[in-house]
């Protein structure tokens, strides 16, 4: 259930995006917070975008899951997400994390068998 959602500016010097992605998935699965069968994870680039202002490079990252987890969970899923990503992305200028809970109660879904 846990969906990861990357906003990104182009053009910026990055490793392949499959790459980011698969690093993304298995630093978050690492944790234990979430499993790494439930994750599911896209990016959005971004063309037109400012920074302070100016056109500087970003890569954030929103995750959503089901309310439940600990603030202490939500942290180690932000610290490693942001760890992974300082360690890939060393010329981008801005790197953000996002931990979103979600209703269970208002949140539906529709898998086929």
């Amino acid at each position: 259930m846990p969906h990861i959602v990357c906003h990104y500016s182009v053009p910026q010097d990055m490793p392949p995006l499959r790459d980011l992605l698969l690093a993304l998935h298995h630093a978050a699965a690492a944790t234990g917070v979430v499993k790494a069968e439930d994750l599911k994870i896209r990016a959005l680039p971004f063309s037109d975008y400012l920074v302070a202002g100016e056109q500087r490079s970003f890569f954030h990252v929103s995750l959503y899951m089901l309310a439940g987890r600990t603030a202490a969970q939500k942290l180690a899923l932000s610290v490693a997400l942001r760890e992974i990503l300082s360690g890939l992305l060393t010329s981008t200028y801005s790197i953000s994390i996002d931990i979103r809970d979600m209703d269970p109660d208002a949140y539906k879904k529709r898998l086929l068998d």
